[in-house]
């Protein structure tokens, strides 16, 4: 299960606590997370082949429900994931293979806006955990603003839309 570290008071998750922020960016796992709303879910398939749920702060929500963009700043967009598995227990009761659930974590993705911070990149930072832990990795904090570039800029280098 993932760790979840306290963001202290004004504090943001861009602002690192404890040195356990992502690299280049310097953002933290938002302590609250778990408890934002819904924006969708999806399942990658490919290599990847999870489960995921895309969460948003209030602000993020706000923005996504009145379909603004550019986000604004202090919009929060979490992304868990989990290992996609058939679910033996279900399907038993199905009576045949139907049933998919989330199996063990791998990580979340967290994007924080804040246009003068990240101008650099498209106002948007980046961070990866795992087990509550922020990746160390700086070429794969290279990788993300360079994904999101292959969006249009309309749509502020965001993946997700809302799903009602």
């Amino acid at each position: 299960m993932f760790a979840v570290f306290g963001i202290r008071a004004g504090e943001t998750a861009s602002s690192p606590p404890d040195g356990n922020a992502s690299p280049i960016y310097g953002v933290v796992l938002p302590a609250d997370y778990r408890n934002w709303q819904v924006v969708s879910v999806a399942h990658e398939a490919g290599s990847l082949n999870d489960l995921r749920v895309i969460l948003g702060n209030d602000v993020a929500m706000k923005a996504f429900r009145d379909h603004t963009l550019p986000f604004p700043d202090g919009s929060i967009i979490a992304r868990i994931a989990w290992k996609y598995e058939a679910s033996a227990r279900n399907d038993a009761i199905f009576g045949r293979q139907q049933s998919f659930v989330a199996g063990d974590p791998t990580n979340v993705q967290i994007s924080v806006k804040d246009s003068k911070r990240y101008a650099a990149s498209g106002g948007w930072g980046y961070g990866q955990f795992e087990n509550g832990k922020a990746n160390p990795g700086r070429p794969l904090m290279q990788t993300c603003f360079a994904c999101h570039t292959k969006l249009p800029a309309a749509d502020d280098f965001v993946f997700t839309t809302y799903s009602p």
